[in-house]
């Protein structure tokens, strides 16, 4: 089984700070023609997510949940189908838990209980924790999201099939030339 694995917030929706409400979940524009594209071509669709909020008391685990249920809701009208999995960490920065990236933790469980092929599957988000969670955990190529106006100067280090694009759609265009 091969997987893209996705980060939440600023690759699935927009990224406003503690998104925890319907009401501010906006999906990523292209995203739903990614998420099809990748489906057809049979992908598992991982969610991987870091919810620093619910550790550091903003919103609780039951707001993540609902949250989660209503982004699911709005896939399966859209697409006929929603996330295959869904990955969180709930845990504060402080608490040096596993499954914070860029620790492999919350990826690593994916792969397990879907039986996925790390050196098959992508990651894309738009952190540098979400590619280097990508390398410790094996998974082979890494993308990430780098859109216009977001401050995104933490290091990458240099790693194999890594790309970085500007919009969703640059990513259908990398799956469609380099990754098969």
């Amino acid at each position: 089984m091969r997987a893209v694995f996705f980060d939440r917030d600023g690759v699935i929706n927009q990224d406003f700070g503690y998104v925890y409400r319907p009401r501010d979940f906006i999906f990523l524009e292209g995203l739903f023609e990614l998420l099809a594209f990748c489906k057809d071509r049979g992908y598992l669709l991982i969610l991987v997510t870091n919810q620093s909020g619910i550790g550091m008391g903003y919103y609780s685990q039951r707001d993540f949940e609902i949250l989660s249920a209503y982004m699911q809701d709005q896939l399966q009208s859209a697409l006929g189908f929603g996330m295959d999995g869904i990955y969180h960490c709930p845990h504060a920065p402080k608490e040096n838990c596993p499954c914070r990236k860029p620790k492999p933790g919350m990826i690593l469980q994916a792969i397990k209980e879907h039986g996925i092929h790390p050196g098959q599957s992508i990651l894309i988000g738009d952190r540098a924790r979400d590619i280097q969670a990508a390398q410790n955990a094996g998974v082979k190529y890494k993308i990430l999201l780098d859109t216009p106006g977001k401050d995104n100067r933490e290091e990458i280090p240099e790693m194999s099939n890594f790309y970085k694009i500007t919009h969703l759609k640059e990513m259908i265009e990398i799956l469609k030339k380099e990754i098969k």
